[in-house]
């Protein structure tokens, strides 16, 4: 499995949660098969975005696609726009 690990900046994190909700077909046609949205406790304006693949073709397809993106706001969304990727070499769920 891989991981696309994306971190920005957000000017106002609600805004830009409302783009980003906006392409969710897009994510899925594009074969993520799940993603977590998270946001800094010390800054709320800071997104993290991890979104999980079968296959590294996959991510950085999507990737390419994301940057074109990134590349149209002009900053006006997002800042600073960092990523990763990674495979996943375990996983481990306790029972509560």
């Amino acid at each position: 499995m891989i991981i696309l690990h994306i971190e920005h900046t957000v000017n106002d994190f609600n805004t830009w949660k409302a783009s980003f909700d906006n392409y969710e077909a897009f994510r899925q046609a594009s074969g993520v098969r799940c993603y977590r949205v998270s946001r800094s406790l010390d800054n709320p304006n800071f997104a993290m975005i991890e979104l999980e693949f079968d296959s590294l073709t996959e991510a950085e397809t999507l990737l390419a696609n994301v940057q074109q993106v990134w590349a149209n706001t002009n900053g006006k969304l997002i800042h600073n726009p960092q990523w990763r990727l990674s495979e996943v070499v375990q996983t481990r769920e306790f029972q509560r």
